[in-house]
């Protein structure tokens, strides 16, 4: 390697490192950004169609608004109310698991193993549970507030979004290569926040019919909690899953435990390695690992929406990447190559 191409790597990881530092300082801010230009991709789509409908624009963005505040607001109203319900309920819930943990512990003294249950009843922190809970249902206005603002950007951007394919042109027209990657680039991020909310609502309504036929308490917050986790790869469903079989392990008994966490796994299988892949193809084209490592670094950066966006992040990084003949070997790295 030469001392040019070592000033050039040391240049590109020096604002790299800039980048990455500014972007978790002001994260607040970038995360507002980055939900409004990527829910503004998913609604885009639906403002096309109804203009070709000819319904003018005007009226358009405000009956897509108007969808997006009502199910804004339902989605509030679900979380709030089942969140008080919950807390009230705690005191039955702790008594109910500290009654399982005892009939556990008896389980396995009766094997020879020497465990002592106060010490054991000690560690387990409801108190912590109690507030967490409590925390988020405070937290609800503060999210009512951000989530105006990402309304309010989606608005602009889909104002925009008729004039966006003529910007585009203006600033590529010289340069046909670039413009191909970035409509390769605009493309693959629609398709895929489109597939993948179309799969978590379908997550969404199989587990809160699943939960209704079990009578699992607060179907529709789970419902809701794996519509949301869905869209984080690897682990959202099986966190999403958590809630709902400790619940039914509380009220009920292990055998519905063991049908309902049968019944999880069906549905996550069904969407993730069925329809998923049957709707997306390998349009993503990236690396399992790449992904699992994606989550932790943008969560690290971004907070929890981070997940949310660690896949289209990272898909942006793979296509600059292999843009510039370069840097393309850094998205190799990121790829899933498979052998044929």
């Amino acid at each position: 390697m030469n001392k040019d191409q070592l000033r050039y790597y040391f240049f590109y990881l020096s604002a790299i490192v800039i980048i990455i530092g500014g972007l978790k300082m002001a994260s607040q801010a970038a995360v507002i950004i980055f939900l409004s230009i990527f829910i503004a991709s998913i609604l885009a789509p639906f403002m096309s169609y109804l203009q070709k409908k000819k319904i003018p624009k005007s009226l358009a963005l405000i009956l897509i608004l108007s969808l997006v505040f009502v199910f804004l607001l339902g989605v509030i109203y679900i979380v709030e109310t089942s969140l008080q319900a919950f807390i009230s309920n705690l005191p039955f819930y702790e008594e109910r698991i500290r009654g399982m943990v005892v009939d556990g512990i008896t389980w396995l003294q009766g094997f020879g193993l020497h465990l002592e249950p106060k010490a054991i009843l000690k560690g387990l922190n409801f108190g912590a549970l109690f507030n967490m809970t409590a925390s988020t249902v405070g937290n609800i206005g503060l999210f009512v507030s951000k989530m105006l603002l990402v309304v309010i950007g989606v608005a602009f951007l889909l104002v925009e979004s008729r004039n966006f394919g003529t910007k585009v042109d203006i600033i590529f027209k010289d340069d046909d290569v670039s413009k191909k990657n970035f409509e390769m680039f605009a493309h693959t991020i629609q398709k895929y926040f489109t597939i993948k909310t179309f799969t978590s609502l379908l997550t969404g309504a199989l587990i809160i019919g699943t939960l209704l036929m079990f009578d699992v308490p607060y179907p529709f917050l789970w419902g809701f909690l794996g519509f949301m986790l869905n869209f984080i790869p690897v682990v959202g469903s099986i966190i999403a899953s958590v809630p709902a079989l400790m619940l039914a392990l509380i009220h009920y008994d292990i055998s519905t435990f063991a049908w309902l966490a049968l019944i999880y796994v069906l549905i996550n299988n069904l969407i993730s390695n069925i329809l998923e892949p049957k709707f997306m193809g390998d349009g993503l084209g990236l690396s399992p690992a790449m992904i699992f490592f994606s989550l932790i670094f943008w969560g690290w950066v971004l907070g929890p929406v981070g997940m949310f966006l660690a896949v289209p992040l990272t898909m942006t990084l793979k296509i600059a990447f292999d843009s510039n003949p370069q840097t393309a070997w850094i998205g190799v790295l990121l790829s899933n190559l498979k052998k044929k």
